[in-house]
């Protein structure tokens, strides 16, 4: 991995950062669908994102599946970052939502890199902030919403996330809502009336003129 690719990937470290980005770093890539971290994995790296799209999971004792949400590329797992260091298990699934390119962080490196980068230190922090956010949004949206509230929230993200075509199924889309296909089926057919979407076979084509991604 060459310094050029580092920087254009995650702007705004210092050089010799990345030189030891590059030096200590392991390439790995993941086809669509593939899990990166499972749920009760012990996790040795941190995982930065170059090229794809991280789909992030909540699963319950039942294992059904909650979608949290996405990492992009330039951004790091900050659940990776945390069990990493606390040298704690994984309490997410993450699979890959595309083909995805991964740097991954040695622990060593991890804690000396604290203390001898501030913009590692401001990587780290801002990751965190990122995530904690998002957090707080999937669960306002959990808390405080009915279903027909959490499909269009969710919808928009995979709108801004992919483009008004989304690719899913009705049961990929229950999956992630930990909801049933029946339901997510009459909410899709109630915003087809409504002139919100047009249901494909296979896809979901978002036609609403006031889209504004969540």
């Amino acid at each position: 991995m060459t310094t050029a690719q580092l920087t254009k990937s995650f702007p705004g470290l210092e050089r010799a950062l990345y030189e030891e980005l590059g030096k200590e770093g392991q390439l790995k890539e993941f086809r669509e669908g593939e899990i990166i971290l499972r749920k009760g994995q012990f996790i040795r790296s941190a995982v930065l994102l170059l090229e794809g799209t991280i789909k992030l999971y909540q699963e319950d004792e039942d294992g059904g599946e909650f979608f949290m949400y996405y990492i992009q590329p330039g951004e790091a797992c900050a659940v990776s970052m945390i069990c990493s260091h606390e040298q704690e298990t994984s309490s997410v699934l993450a699979t890959a939502a595309t083909d995805s390119t991964v740097l991954l962080i040695p622990l060593s490196c991890m804690d000396q890199w604290m203390s001898h980068y501030k913009s590692w230190r401001q990587f780290v922090i801002q990751a965190y902030r990122s995530r904690y956010q998002e957090l707080l949004n999937t669960i306002s949206e959990i808390a405080f919403r009915n279903m027909d509230d959490r499909l269009e929230f969710y919808l928009r993200k995979q709108v801004k996330q992919f483009g008004k075509i989304i690719r899913f199924t009705h049961q990929e889309i229950a999956n992630d809502l930990n909801s049933s296909r029946e339901v997510i089926s009459r909410l899709m057919k109630k915003m087809e009336n409504n002139g919100w979407v047009i249901l494909h076979r296979n896809s979901i084509e978002w036609i609403k003129d006031d889209f504004n991604a969540a």
